[in-house]
């Protein structure tokens, strides 16, 4: 059984809960996002945000205390639509290694269903790779980081090799861009076939792809005398 876990990852969460949202701050996560998209942390505005959100200048302190802390709310509100917390559940879950990567796999995979993530997202990230920002730096500390520690992991249990060793690495690295290609080539694979739908039982079906094609190879490796030795000797 693969041991479990205390819960790696927790986003932020809202402060005001009880009647969702306030509607000026949700207004003004919904104006920056397409903001940051098209401009760019750096170069985007206050002023512009606020005048798409029909709100004052001064909302933004009053909320988020300014404009970093708006666009790390924004870059919030897009892990979780990418369904960064059910990959974390998902690796809490009890079972074996090859059951629980399967089910991170269609934890992330769901995160690409129509609709669920924004469409400013990426193009926000395209910006990071050219201006990296604090706010993604720590996102990825906090976030991305601990849930790539624990697939290391996880797919060492697998293979029977040790999470930092450079096989376990390139392993975990294949999983993980099976999903980014679909990621990032969403918009491709829609205008290249628009009659395709990323439904949910779609989805499903990619991930179970996914999922087996990988295992299919993570237990080929197991199944070599080299790494059979060393699984051995630990």
């Amino acid at each position: 059984m693969y041991r479990k876990h205390k819960p790696a990852v927790k986003l932020q969460e809202s402060d005001a809960r009880a009647g969702g949202l306030d509607s000026t701050r949700q207004r003004l996560i919904n104006s920056a996002g397409p903001v940051f998209a098209e401009l760019g942390y750096y170069s985007s505005t206050v002023r512009e945000i606020c005048k798409r959100a029909d709100a004052n200048v001064a909302a933004v302190n009053y909320h988020f205390k300014d404009k970093l802390g708006l666009y790390a709310e924004v870059l919030n509100q897009g892990a979780r639509a990418a369904h960064i917390e059910q990959m974390s559940a998902a690796l809490d879950q009890t079972g074996s290694p090859e059951d629980i990567l399967r089910g991170v796999i269609r934890a992330r995979v769901q995160g690409l269903r129509e609709n669920a993530s924004p469409n400013w997202y990426l193009r926000i990230f395209a910006h990071e790779l050219a201006e990296p920002t604090p706010a993604m730096s720590r996102l990825i500390k906090t976030v991305s980081l601990p849930i790539y520690e624990r697939l290391l992991e996880l797919i060492s249990k697998i293979i029977g090799l040790p999470p930092h060793h450079e096989t376990t690495r390139l392993c975990t690295h294949s999983v993980m861009g099976q999903i980014l290609f679909y990621v990032f080539k969403g918009p491709f694979l829609s205008r290249r076939s628009p009659g395709i739908k990323m439904t949910p039982q779609r989805l499903d079906r990619i991930a179970n792809h996914i999922a087996d094609f990988s295992l299919a190879y993570l237990r080929e490796m197991a199944r070599k005398p080299s790494t059979a030795k060393l699984a051995r000797s630990r």
